[in-house]
């Protein structure tokens, strides 16, 4: 598979667009909120909007509409923390195909997650699928790195995805509002990602 199209490597180049990516979400969050209220509807993904008036463009647009500041702050910090150090040791075309691919295909599988269990009028909005996603690659590139929970908690990266791994499939039946199969799609979409196009197999590095 090295020499597939799937597995060919960009060149290396460093362009921050971590930082790019946090400006454009916190812009459209200020828009939306203050400027074009009605704008964070049409551009959350609802199956239903997506089916009835043919708005496709949702698939991309939803990973940019928070729905208050602290949902704001909380995916733009994990992406600052996590995508920084992906970005740099990947390259800056790597990344932004990787954060569009699980973004994009975690919205997707959730769009289906919501039509079969009948959840047409469901809104979809955030970053949380792609940053998931970053998370795992993070794990997958540092395992051995420590990441402080809260400030306090000592924990190996590759503990943390697990970890989260388990809060969000629980938490997945407690009914409370997030989309907990979006986080979950986004692992499992960057899992696919990093063992198909990186040729890297996590559990080895996890040992």
């Amino acid at each position: 598979m090295r020499d597939c199209i799937i597995n060919r490597k960009f060149r290396y180049s460093f362009r921050n667009v971590t930082q790019l990516l946090i400006a454009v979400n916190i812009f459209v969050y200020f828009l939306s909120a203050y400027i074009y209220p009605g704008l964070g509807v049409r551009l959350a993904m609802s199956p239903f909007m997506v089916l009835s008036g043919h708005r496709y463009y949702q698939f991309v647009t939803y990973m940019f509409v928070h729905g208050s500041i602290m949902h704001l702050f909380s995916n733009m910090l994990g992406l600052f923390i996590f995508g920084t150090m992906v970005e740099r040791y990947v390259g800056s075309r790597e990344f932004l195909l990787y954060y569009f691919v699980t973004g994009i295909l975690s919205g997707v599988l959730t769009f289906f997650y919501y039509y079969l269990t009948g959840n047409y009028f469901y809104f979809l909005l955030g970053a949380s699928g792609a940053e998931y996603a970053v998370m795992l690659l993070f794990a997958v590139l540092f395992p051995s790195s420590v990441v402080y929970v809260m400030g306090l908690l000592p924990v190996k990266a590759y503990v943390l995805v697990i970890a989260y791994f388990l809060i969000e499939f629980v938490m997945q039946f407690s009914y409370d509002g997030i989309a907990h199969m979006t986080h979950l799609f986004g692992l499992a979409v960057g899992l696919v990602y990093v063992v198909v196009r990186m040729n890297i197999n996590p559990f080895g590095r996890w040992r």
